[in-house]
């Protein structure tokens, strides 16, 4: 049914096709190396493979070019944990509204990541702890003031719309912003860079109010 309508959405939307569904694990890795899709999203719970393993498979394929959304009803640390371990590209809960849904097939789809903002500032403090820092504290040095501004609303899980809210600047200015520090600190997308944030101390690891 998830998937019916799912699929129903994305035949509405103009720049987006289904191009195949898998109603298990195994038959979406292969779908996946059938028809080379530019996003792949999986649910966690599927049977014969889960999504998670269905992740791994995918993206250890030499080659690959699909990127990964995974998607749950469980709110579990360790599921985001080994999804972006697995090298996904973003990691919601079913329970957005399937305009969010869609938007986020979008980001992904063009490269960058994300992670739901529920989990987000819980993951970090477990995640930072299982993970080598991707560079020394001097590479902050290459930042300039307002690198180390637009990093610090990454690591409180904010868009680019809302960054850019928040600085009074233009949406383009902060992707600028945002290429030049994942550049700079040698970072692979905006999860890692989260991840730099607090390893590093720049926040601490609390819920907001």
């Amino acid at each position: 049914m998830f998937r019916s309508g799912m699929r129903a959405v994305l035949d509405t939307q103009p720049d987006l096709e289904c191009v195949g569904e898998a109603a298990d694990g195994r038959a979406a890795v292969a779908e996946v190396a059938r028809l080379r899709p530019d996003v792949a999203v999986l649910d966690v719970r599927m049977p014969k493979l889960d999504g998670l393993a269905a992740t791994e498979a995918i993206l250890g394929t030499p080659g690959c070019v699909t990127k990964v959304l995974v998607l749950t009803t469980y709110d579990h640390d360790d599921y985001v944990y080994r999804a972006l371990r697995a090298g996904a590209s973003g990691f919601l809960l079913k329970n957005l509204p399937p305009e969010e849904l869609v938007s986020a097939m979008r980001v992904v789809a063009r490269g960058d990541a994300l992670i739901d903002p529920s989990v987000t500032r819980r993951l970090v403090s477990r995640f930072t702890t299982s993970i080598e820092p991707p560079a020394g504290p001097a590479e902050l040095d290459r930042l300039t003031s307002r690198e180390r501004e637009v990093l610090l609303l990454i690591a409180d899980a904010r868009s680019n719309a809302e960054i850019a809210e928040a600085l009074h600047v233009g949406d383009e200015t902060v992707k600028t912003h945002v290429s030049r520090i994942l550049a700079k600190l040698g970072l692979r997308d905006r999860v890692h860079a989260v991840v730099y944030a607090y390893q590093h101390g720049l926040v601490r690891a609390a819920p907001r109010d």
